[in-house]
């Protein structure tokens, strides 16, 4: 299990500057292109785990990849090429200082605000008496602000607007953008056997136009639900059969950890970590309709320079 990638330091031909995220590496060239390696490292509550979970870096952006593409018919993406399972290549565009978070179901951060007794998430009235994993009447879009460092936060559609993040006229482009692609990625799930329950997109903007950038559809930016047995599920209070990082959030929560200060995260065992592993390379199998097929780690760290260096040289 050693294996996993959980730094990068690499310096690449053009290389203008390196941010390490959460989960990523983004490497800019020549203010130009941005290589995005996405690592193995995981996150949960705003905090990196301290260990890796391997080949979940190659799942990840092996969905989206896939994703970016079947959905480019919606709005153009900044994905240029895939030069290694771990890595995209792609548009350098500037960054919204939001992300837009689209909800179908009452579930997760949503359902946790409203057992609290919470009735407005976003501007977004909710209604009394429901119960968690409940579907909502429509698809209603929470968007949050977008944190450098710690907690993204709840915003509205007028906050947004009052503090002149957006501008109305790319605010409602964002909008309609992001209902298509809830809609694109729910008839894809559901041909699967899945429920896309919620999920994340993130926007930019090149030379006036707006891009759609970084992951989608990924277990790490969205919640799937199984179709099969869902509404049995629901009539009898049991909780929903699942393929996202929830699981891994619950495991944090039944051992005591939410991010909060003073709290100490877990131990990840191997099994645990191996248990994390399959879950990830079952989404994508489940999702995709493809076989996971595994790269070759015993040296990922030298496969991914030498293939990003390739790649960036056949550039020029």
């Amino acid at each position: 299990m050693s294996n996993a990638i959980v730094k990068t330091d690499f310096n690449f031909p053009g290389q203008k500057s390196v941010y390490h995220g959460k989960v990523r590496e983004v490497y800019d060239i020549n203010d130009e292109y941005l290589v995005m390696i996405v690592s193995d490292r995981i996150s949960a509550f705003d905090v990196v785990l301290p260990k890796g979970i391997p080949f979940k870096g190659q799942v990840l952006n092996q969905i989206a990849a896939k994703f970016l593409d079947a959905t480019s018919d919606i709005v153009p993406n900044w994905k240029i090429a895939t030069p290694d399972p771990m890595v995209t290549v792609g548009h350098k565009c500037e960054p919204f200082k939001v992300e837009m978070v689209i909800r179908g179901y009452l579930t997760g951060h949503a359902w946790r605000e409203y057992r609290d007794g919470k009735r407005m998430l976003c501007g977004n009235p909710l209604p009394e008496g429901m119960i968690e994993n409940q579907k909502f009447e429509k698809p209603m879009i929470t968007p949050t602000t977008k944190a450098d460092v710690g907690h993204d936060e709840d915003i509205s559609k007028e906050e947004i607007l009052e503090q002149g993040l957006v501008s109305k006229e790319d605010y409602e482009l964002l909008e309609k953008y992001t209902l298509e692609l809830f809609r694109r990625g729910t008839d894809i799930a559901a041909k699967k056997g899945l429920i896309l329950v919620d999920t994340k997109y993130e926007f930019g903007k090149k030379d006036g136009k707006i891009y759609l950038i970084d992951e989608i559809h990924t277990p790490d930016s969205s919640r799937y639900f199984y179709a099969n047995g869902y509404e049995k599920r629901q009539a009898k209070g049991e909780k929903q059969k699942q393929l996202s990082k929830e699981f891994v959030r619950q495991w944090l929560i039944e051992n005591n950890f939410q991010g909060q200060e003073g709290q100490k995260v877990p131990e990840m065992s191997e099994e645990f970590i191996k248990s994390v592993s399959e879950r990830y390379i079952e989404l994508y199998e489940k999702i995709t309709g493809d076989k996971f097929v595994k790269a070759d780690i015993e040296d990922v760290a030298t496969r991914i320079e030498e293939n990003i260096t390739d790649y960036i040289t056949s550039l020029k």
